[in-house]
């Protein structure tokens, strides 16, 4: 039975440390041997989480620097063995949370956690803070480059809406990385983002905080990842996205809009294109069918609501049943959407990857007419030894 801090079958990360602890971190434990990444390809992918880049984000002055421990050598090639990574904490205002440890904030995780544990880090929301992301970030830029390097997948991510303000007719085969970070609120629509942008600077002014949509793709997956039944791709890329702080609903493909469809508009049909491949003339799928991906590009949208502590004042109750009124202190997102892009990536990437090793392990583990006769298979003898019919 786990307990909520490992994720992954074969490609298994584990996060561990708190927002205002020593640092936060993770051990990623089946990664293959001989991937070439640096410290610096991990590091890129933090900055574009961290805290502080803009007005947008919240002001904690954080370097992010990742410190890799283990599994990696000094040629920066992976050993096969598991990577730790350690980002440590240095702008934590601990005094900023003394109100918390006798009120709950309304909506944020105190009251749960002191339900779950009777004990919890009051300062910085301890687990629950989007600090915890850091861990899942850093693995993914290992997952990443497996999967660049296996297929020339890419992950990117983009801000769809900031409330009502939609990014209307993005392309997901086409829209860049350079599109996206070029907007201060990560949205590759000009117009769109300075609206989003508009919108997230008044609502900062007055103290309060706004929610939104992420939309994530994954191009150039091959086709056959993910399996039946319990561990669609689909069902697994849910999981993912709604293990994210603040991460409130999560859609693939048409989502609910596909309700509104009748079969016959739905449907994506197939044809063969010029190099024999079988393809969808739509992609309402999503990119996955039957949870496993047919070689589309896979389209993921996860909700993000508002961030629940906000500086207005709001009722609520202490630990001890006493009902009284907070105002939210300490630092934080007025919307979390812009720096939730990395972090919903991050977690496409580790599911695809984790997926990826899965398929090679029960599917390519033979090679196509292996296993055709005895004597073609390389493994023929062996098998014959132990009683299989071949």
């Amino acid at each position: 039975m786990g307990v909520g801090n490992s994720f992954g079958r074969i490609f298994r990360i584990s996060t561990w440390g708190e927002s205002h602890g020593g640092g936060v971190g993770v051990n990623l434990d089946g990664c293959p041997p001989k991937i070439p990444i640096t410290r610096d390809e991990i590091q890129i992918e933090l900055d574009r989480r961290k805290p502080g880049q803009s007005r947008l984000t919240t002001p904690r002055n954080e370097d992010d620097v990742v410190e890799i421990l283990s599994g990696v050598s000094p040629e920066g090639l992976t050993l096969g063995t598991p990577i730790a990574m350690l980002v440590r904490n240095k702008d934590h205002r601990s005094n900023d949370y003394d109100t918390n440890a006798v009120a709950y904030r309304p909506s944020h995780a105190d009251a749960t956690y002191d339900a779950k544990y009777g004990i919890r880090a009051v300062a910085g929301g301890g687990r629950s803070s989007a600090r915890e992301t850091i861990g899942r970030v850093a693995a993914a830029a290992v997952a990443r480059k497996i999967l660049d390097l296996y297929c020339g997948c890419e992950v990117l991510g983009y801000v769809k809406a900031v409330q009502d303000v939609v990014a209307e007719d993005v392309d997901p085969n086409t829209f860049t990385r350079d599109q996206v970070e070029d907007s201060l609120v990560r949205c590759p629509q000009p117009d769109a983002s300075n609206a989003m942008i508009e919108r997230i600077d008044a609502i900062r002014k007055t103290g309060n905080s706004i929610g939104g949509v992420v939309e994530c793709v994954a191009r150039n997956v091959p086709s056959g990842l993910g399996s039946p039944v319990f561990d669609k791709l689909e069902a697994d890329l849910a999981k993912a996205c709604m293990s994210l702080p603040a991460s409130k609903g999560f859609e693939v493909g048409s989502g609910f809009a596909g309700t509104l469809l009748t079969g016959r508009q739905h449907n994506d049909e197939f044809y063969i294109d010029e190099d024999g491949r079988t393809r969808t003339r739509t992609n309402r799928s999503g990119g996955i069918q039957g949870g496993i991906s047919n070689g589309e590009t896979i389209i993921i949208r996860v909700a993000f609501k508002p961030t629940s502590t906000i500086g207005q004042e709001q009722e609520t109750v202490t630990r001890e049943g006493v009902e009284t009124k907070m105002r939210g202190k300490g630092r934080h997102d007025p919307c979390v959407l812009p720096r939730a892009v990395p972090m919903v990536e991050a977690m496409m990437a580790l599911v695809l990857a984790d997926a990826l090793m899965a398929h090679a392990a029960q599917c390519q583990l033979f090679p196509a007419g292996a296993l055709d006769s005895v004597d073609a298979n390389p493994l023929g003898k062996k098998l014959e030894g132990l009683g299989a019919s071949v």
